[in-house]
């Protein structure tokens, strides 16, 4: 583990300086539980400031939509507790699963809406007819916390989230500029690329991280977070137009039939994108030499020919995309407005498309269900004196950590940083509290504890159970406005709180957990069914939308796939190439009405052939969707005059270069001339 740096020990302090004023400021507005504010400070800090004002919007939506949750049911169902505990149990498990459903920090809302109503719905079961006022003032007690957390952050050293944008975004595009630069230049990338596409990927994904925090920032930020839901679906079409450049280049000089002329311009193009030039002028000169070198008409056409037109389509999505993820970046750099006019129109005007796992969405609300249910009949049967802390604590600890694919662990870290801190809660509680006269002496004492626990959090792999620490020892901790030492309360807090997530962690590992490799099988699935969908005219009816969507899925699967290395080639890039097929199929799918009828026909057992093949169960393409393939090459090119046969053979070259990486090339069927909408 690294040096804390000087930023990590400013979040630290911060955030200690924060708790700190929020546990005074609730002290000297009287409310009953102070420490609420204290341990709020800590769910909602962030390292960026954007992302701490973000955070306290939702929370404060989020707590306040608990509470009214809280306030229907308690009193309602007060007086037949299985009924109660089923109701707050099924309340928790819908929010969870909305929230799960929606993959920004805007899930935060349904998330806090559904443990909220838990953490005060169990908690006030004593006591119904005080219901409106303890939910009253838990809001305000949570309020004080993220109003403390989100001005501290914002006046004390602020580190705003465009920075750490821009430092990212340089970051990927220096992987990207390799990645196309080996793949244009002469010499063959030694490097594994399909370990770049899987972090070029990851890392396109985890920019929605960062795209809620910027628009939280200054107004003149804010302004540029439109231009992020745009600037991720052109990185996003970066691989599969760069890997279908790559892979043309290599089918025509395996097969010695690459212009020499076309050569230079790829020497151009490399040299062009190494050396991050962004003048338009070069990209509209780049542009026009390749429509230049395109195939020109003839009265027979080759297989070469029409890779040399699928190639020079890709290059022309390439500099376009270049040019615009330059644009793009400098908008939200500099904090403005896109005004310009896009090139790559494809994914211009695109809005945010990402994957919905429903499935686990519904099976993770079920485990967060039964382990409220489970923990409450133990609490209930047994007549636990301050056992309501298990339940409330296991919906806590189910939520927080179900977009996983194994919770489990990461609930048993939590529950044992909730040990640790009820530990040192209670040295404070019995050793260091009797000691402190006044709250000066008390914030001094705090204070090593609470930073660091701030330097923890500002560490990924730590940052969880320190958040645990601080917000469950300063539960069990239970610092009123009077010294209140009671071991029995103290004990029995304590115990139920690590005996509920413990439960958790039980229920979890049974129902629940599932390995990285479970997933990855699980997403490409949903991918295939997403190309039966394509071929059978049904789904997505824009190769924009498919395509996005199964990017965002390659995305998903990077992190899943690193944690199966020995399959991340062979999956990698059957993956990007299946999206490159997806685009066509929708494309092709679209553009047969324009074709002849022979054609169109040919076109029309091949999407059949196609939905047969990815519906069924089968791992390998067969040999005989291949024949289908040519066969739809072989009747679309015998319509030469059709307006719509460039792009129809273009996507054919996508789906027999896709589908069928290692197969010879094709020959015609028949002496046909190349489409006149081929030449430049």
């Amino acid at each position: 583990m690294t040096i804390p740096g000087w930023r990590d020990w400013a979040f630290a302090i911060k955030t200690a300086a924060a708790a700190i004023l929020a546990l005074y400021l609730a002290m000297w507005i009287d409310l009953p539980r102070p420490y609420w504010s204290l341990g709020t400070v800590y769910v909602t800090s962030q390292m960026l400031a954007g992302g701490t004002r973000s955070r306290a919007v939702y929370r404060v939506s989020g707590t306040l939509l608990g509470a009214c949750a809280s306030v229907v049911l308690v009193p309602n169902l007060v007086d037949a507790p299985e009924l109660l505990t089923l109701a707050i149990a099924l309340w928790v498990a819908v929010c969870l699963y909305f929230a799960l459903l929606d993959r920004t920090p805007r899930s935060y809302l349904m998330m806090l809406g559904g443990y909220t109503a838990a953490l005060i719905g169990f908690a006030s079961v004593g006591e119904p007819g005080t219901m409106f006022d303890t939910a009253v003032a838990r809001s305000e007690e949570i309020t004080l916390g993220i109003l403390c957390a989100s001005l501290v952050n914002t006046i004390v050293l602020p580190q705003p989230v465009r920075p750490a944008i821009a430092a990212r975004f340089e970051s990927w595009l220096g992987d990207a500029r390799g990645w196309v630069a080996g793949a244009l230049g002469r010499a063959r990338q030694a490097e594994d690329v399909e370990a770049t596409r899987l972090k070029l990927a990851a890392d396109v994904v985890a920019f929605d991280l960062l795209a809620t925090p910027l628009r939280y920032e200054r107004s003149d930020t804010a302004n540029s977070a439109p231009a992020m839901a745009t600037l991720r679906q052109h990185m996003l079409m970066y691989l599969p137009v760069v890997s279908a450049v790559a892979d043309r280049i290599g089918v025509l000089e395996r097969d010695r039939a690459l212009p020499a002329r076309f050569r230079a311009l790829l020497d151009d193009m490399a040299a062009w994108i190494a050396s991050g030039n962004t003048d338009p002028l070069e990209a509209a000169r780049l542009r026009s030499a390749v429509d230049a070198l395109e195939p020109a008409s003839r009265h027979s056409f080759a297989w070469s020919d029409l890779v040399l037109a699928s190639l020079a389509a890709s290059l022309r999505d390439l500099i376009d995309l270049r040019q615009d993820i330059r644009l793009l970046q400098r908008h939200i750099v500099e904090g403005t407005r896109v005004a310009d006019e896009l090139a790559f129109r494809y994914t211009a005007a695109a809005r945010a498309i990402r994957h919905r796992d429903h499935g686990m969405a519904l099976l993770s609300a079920a485990v967060a269900f039964l382990v409220i249910v489970i923990t409450s009949a133990i609490w209930i049967a047994t007549g636990w004196p301050d056992g309501s802390g298990a339940p409330m604590l296991a919906a806590v600890g189910c939520c927080l950590f179900a977009a996983q694919d194994d919770p489990a662990p990461s609930i048993l870290g939590f529950a044992n940083a909730t040990a640790v801190g009820a530990v040192v809660a209670g040295v404070y509680l019995f050793g260091i509290l009797p000691l402190a006269t006044n709250f000066e002496m008390l914030a001094i004492a705090m204070a090593p504890a609470l930073i660091l626990c701030g330097l923890c959090m500002t560490r990924p792999s730590l940052a969880p159970a320190a958040m645990g620490a601080a917000v469950n020892g300063s539960a069990v901790f239970a610092l009123q406005s009077s010294y209140t030492g009671d071991f029995t309360t103290f004990a029995n807090t304590a115990v139920a709180d690590v005996f509920g997530m413990w439960v958790a962690v039980v229920v979890t590992r049974l129902v629940r957990s599932v390995g990285a490799e479970w997933s990855a099988r699980r997403l490409r699935d949903v991918n295939r069914r997403d190309l039966v969908r394509a071929a059978e005219r049904k789904g997505a009816q824009s190769g924009l939308e498919l395509a996005a969507i199964m990017l965002d899925r390659v995305g998903l699967l990077a992190s899943r796939l690193a944690a199966v290395p020995h399959r991340n080639g062979e999956w990698t890039s059957d993956l990007i190439a299946e999206v490159q097929v997806g685009i066509a199929t929708v494309e092709l799918r679209r553009d047969r009405r324009l074709l002849s009828r022979e054609a169109k026909e040919a076109v029309e057992r091949l999407l059949a052939d196609m939905a047969r093949q990815f519906g069924g169960q089968a791992t390998e393409v067969s040999i005989g969707l291949l024949a289908s393939v040519d066969a739809a090459l072989d009747a679309v090119s015998a319509e030469p005059g059709r307006p719509a046969h460039r792009n129809a053979l273009i996507g054919l070259v996508d789906i027999r270069r896709g589908l069928f990486p290692e197969a010879s090339p094709y020959r015609s069927g028949a002496d046909a001339p190349l489409p006149k909408a081929l030449a430049a």
